[in-house]
């Protein structure tokens, strides 16, 4: 089974808020001036910015941080 474009996509922002995360746990470690939005757009490859968008990123990004809350 190939996974698609879109599921390749979900992935990386889910990797991508979930690094996010444990980053910004640590000011310290933190790339300056760097948003969420900023982080996933330099981490998603080029070839999978076509499914990028706002919406999206806010959908993982709810989806994880409810997942990650009920995990604590």
């Amino acid at each position: 089974m190939t996974l698609s474009d879109r599921e390749k996509t979900l992935i990386v922002i889910s990797n991508a808020v979930s690094v996010y995360s444990i980053y910004a746990k640590n000011p310290e470690t933190m790339p300056k001036n760097l948003n969420l939005i900023d982080f996933v757009l330099k981490s998603m490859p080029a070839e999978l910015k076509k499914d990028l968008s706002a919406d999206v990123i806010d959908e993982v990004f709810e989806f994880v941080a409810k997942t990650q809350s009920q995990l604590s």
